[in-house]
């Protein structure tokens, strides 16, 4: 008796403070959140618009450099000389200043076109970094979307289980009732009173699965207090029926992220080996500058000079060997023929995936239909059994299976929408059509 008075306790302030300050929150209103807040998708944009910078003229090598520089220099010397008549002269302490100042242009003209392919190649790293950042965004709101499902279907999941305490407890009060004026045994007693205990403890263990998936979202959504109570808006799992193989199927070879990423590293591996064979090729360099120079002699008939002059130079060279091409050129033509094999990997996983998340999805939706008519036998079933129990024609046992067999009906369908739901996501996911949940 006092088990049952705590569980009953216990299930009415659970009760209640599935009730206390609670927070209603859309799909959308999830999703516009997490995009402004997530960690992941902060990083991955400052990320981005690190290759952005990159993506540059200068960081290509192909602007040239200017440097201003000045120095003063000065030096205090002995000196001792003699000439061929043995004159002898000696000075001491001659101090001599010099200072300069002047402007260098340092410019590679040409280098093998390694300059305009290290641009091209920031250019493909800057799309890259778009991609990364897409990818980034996609995996979000995937797990954002199947989270929040999942927070419906587990709160869908803890109202059955709320409504299987109610209607052991009723079942509860009508064989006590029945115990004390002699229709019920003692056994039919304490099996309600077990089927109770039962169902309040799987209630209990269901809000912690409510309050897991809760934490989970807050925690995508990067909200300050990791606790907050939200709760979802939609108070069932919609699933779209109409998903069509064909558009799928182009969708995901046109606009997948992951496939736009593998191709784009077929033309940054291009790129590198038309690198590395610019060596093959010889350089020019441009080298001008403009500058002033001063001199005061301690010593001599000359006591000072200043110059003030232009200079400029053109230097072709070539590399005959480094001992190091033809290895980097070779290795260079593998990344190539590597990155165009990981295309085709890449597509034919993405195509397997979505054969397989297809063939889920259509199986899924036909068991959903089977489930809803499950559902409703279920349903039916339990109000005949309802009946007869009242009027003592129905043993408790079998009322219990009439109860479970409406809970597992309810279950059953339940986790069948969440799964289609799951198929679809991933589908959406694959086929680059994921953004769709946020319109």
């Amino acid at each position: 008796m006092i088990k049952r008075i705590t569980l009953s306790i216990a299930y009415i302030l659970l009760t209640s403070g599935m009730i206390y300050a609670q927070k209603e929150v859309s799909l959308r209103e999830c999703l516009e959140l997490g995009l402004q807040q997530n960690y992941d998708i902060q990083i991955v944009r400052g990320e981005e618009k690190i290759s952005d910078n990159n993506a540059t003229m200068a960081a290509a090598g192909l602007l040239p450099t200017l440097d201003l520089s000045a120095g003063v220099n000065g030096k205090i010397t002995d000196t001792h000389s003699t000439t061929t008549d043995d004159v002898k002269t000696s000075s001491y302490g001659v101090f001599d200043q010099s200072a300069n100042a002047g402007v260098s242009l340092n410019w590679t003209i040409f280098e093998g076109m390694k300059l305009r392919t290290s641009y091209k190649r920031l250019q493909e790293l800057k799309s890259m970094g778009h991609i990364k950042s897409r990818i980034t965004i996609e995996d979000f709101i995937a797990s954002i979307v199947a989270e929040y499902y999942n927070l419906v279907q587990q709160t869908l999941r803890l109202e059955n289980y709320d409504y299987a305490v109610k209607l052991s407890r009723e079942r509860l009060r009508i064989t006590e009732e029945r115990f004390k004026i002699g229709s019920f045994s003692r056994l039919d007693l304490l099996q309600a009173r077990v089927d109770f205990n039962a169902d309040s403890s799987r209630y209990m263990s269901q809000q912690e699965t409510v309050m897991a998936s809760r934490i989970r979202i807050n925690e995508l959504i990067a909200l300050q207090d990791i606790n907050e109570r939200i709760t979802a808006r939609d108070t069932s799992i919609q699933v779209n029926k109409d998903l069509i193989w064909e558009k799928l199927h182009d969708g995901t070879l046109k606009t997948n992220a992951q496939l736009l990423m593998a191709e784009n590293q077929i033309r940054v591996s291009e790129l590198d080996l038309r690198s590395v064979r610019s060596r093959n090729y010889p350089y020019l360099r441009l080298t001008a500058g403009y500058g002033y120079n001063y001199n005061r002699y301690g010593s001599g008939s000359t006591r000072q000079r200043s110059t003030l002059s232009p200079d400029f130079g053109l230097k072709l060279g070539f590399n005959i060997f480094d001992g190091n091409r033809r290895r980097e050129q070779t290795n260079a033509r593998i990344e190539v023929d590597n990155a165009r094999l990981t295309v085709e990997k890449t597509r034919q996983g993405l195509m397997a995936d979505l054969a397989n998340f297809y063939q889920a999805y259509r199986n899924n939706i036909e068991v959903i239909s089977l489930e809803e008519q499950n559902l409703i036998a279920a349903r039916e079933n339990y109000e005949i059994a309802k009946e007869r129990y009242l009027l003592g024609d129905l043993p408790g046992i079998e009322m219990r299976e009439a109860q479970l067999s409406l809970l597992d009906a309810e279950e059953r369908l339940l986790s069948a929408k969440y799964n289609t739901k799951l198929c679809e996501i991933s589908l959406r996911q694959i086929s680059g059509d994921i953004q769709l949940y946020l319109e």
